[in-house]
């Protein structure tokens, strides 16, 4: 993959805190509410994937590794040489072959409702998916994610007359680089990389996520030595369903580690 340039937003001081989002979103769907708690410790560097956010899409297909060294680069080109890695969905993916790969620069790590690699049930939804973004049945597309992404209890929650304005807001936030980015989790694996993990690691599941169930985070958290475990009562976007929760989890672990 032709490393493209990312569009990258760098916010507050102190330690580096890169973040990496998750395949069919952006910095801003994923870590908006987020980041002003962060940057009053941190100096947050915040790329967006290609196809996401200003970042312009790739011509090549995407892959782990590439993204992984994009976001090293990015933080790099900022000025943060050193940094712990916030990683959610396919960004925990990222999140460790950046671990792997630069060990004289990532830190420390947060994984949250990610995997080390697709199970049959991710397989099933990134095809349903790529299917759906092909025909450009970006309605359909909406209530799947609807039905995948969110746990049954938010989605039941919704009133029935909000339903259509629901829909919409996710239909507007699918980022034109949707497809490329989940095809690069279709062929990601990073299980050989678990146990060469080093640094300080939290991993959060979400216990009722629909889409990346958790046993996938309880793996991570065996497989990476001396890695924390935590959980949140939430689908797959704990940053709509728990946000306190999880900016609490996170928080606490960056503040323990001196992260």
């Amino acid at each position: 993959m032709t490393r493209i340039p990312l569009s990258t937003t760098v916010t507050g001081s102190g330690p580096g805190l890169l973040l990496a989002h998750g395949a069919g979103a952006s910095i801003e769907s994923n870590f908006l509410t987020l980041i002003p708690t962060l940057a009053q410790q941190h100096t947050v560097v915040a790329p967006n994937y290609p196809g996401s956010g200003a970042t312009p899409r790739s011509e090549e297909p995407l892959t782990i590794d590439g993204l992984a060294d994009a976001l090293v680069e990015s933080a790099v080109a900022a000025g943060v040489g050193r940094f712990a890695v916030l990683g959610y969905s396919m960004g925990t993916l990222v999140a460790i072959r950046a671990a792997a790969r630069h060990p004289n620069r990532v830190r420390g790590l947060v994984l949250t409702a990610g995997l080390a690699r697709p199970d049959n049930r991710v397989l099933a939804a990134l095809d349903i998916s790529k299917k759906l973004l092909a025909e450009g049945d970006r309605k359909t597309y909406a209530r799947f994610v609807a039905m995948t992404y969110f746990s049954r209890q938010f989605f039941d929650s919704i009133p029935r007359s909000q339903l259509k304005t629901f829909y919409g807001l996710i239909s507007r936030a699918i980022p034109a680089g949707a497809a490329e980015q989940s095809a690069a989790v279709a062929e990601a694996d990073t299980t050989g990389d678990l146990a060469g993990i080093s640094v300080p690691t939290l991993v959060i599941g979400a216990t009722l996520d629909n889409l990346v169930a958790p046993d996938n985070s309880r793996f991570l958290a065996a497989g990476i030595p001396g890695a924390e475990y935590a959980e949140v009562d939430a689908g797959h976007v704990v940053m709509m369903e728990r946000p306190e929760e999880w900016q609490k989890l996170t928080l606490d672990f960056l503040a323990r580690h001196g992260l």
